[in-house]
């Protein structure tokens, strides 16, 4: 694995950051999400990236109420487009 720092302004970092939550984790699950939506990686990669360790527990994390995977996708999406918008702007990409 390899370490990519990205700076964030204040006010993107408190839209993202929520209680508890891991912004690092959050940002890596996004733009594993969106390289799965985009078919740059398979359903089995991104359960792997995601730490999950059989096919089953990976479909019943993304089953529960409305988080199925196109749900993840879209909000995934979003967050990696804002994600990759801000980097950009940052001159990170």
């Amino acid at each position: 694995m390899h370490p990519v720092t990205v700076h964030l302004p204040d006010e993107l970092l408190e839209a993202l950051a929520a209680p508890g939550v891991d912004i690092s984790r959050a940002a890596f699950e996004a733009l594993a999400a969106e390289a799965y939506r985009e078919q740059k990686i398979s359903h089995s990669q991104l359960r792997r990236l995601l730490g999950y360790e059989t096919r089953m527990e990976f479909d019943a994390f993304l089953k529960p109420g409305a988080s199925n995977l196109s749900t993840l996708s879209k909000i995934s999406s979003a967050t990696a487009e804002r994600f990759a918008n801000s980097a950009s702007k940052c001159g990170l990409l």
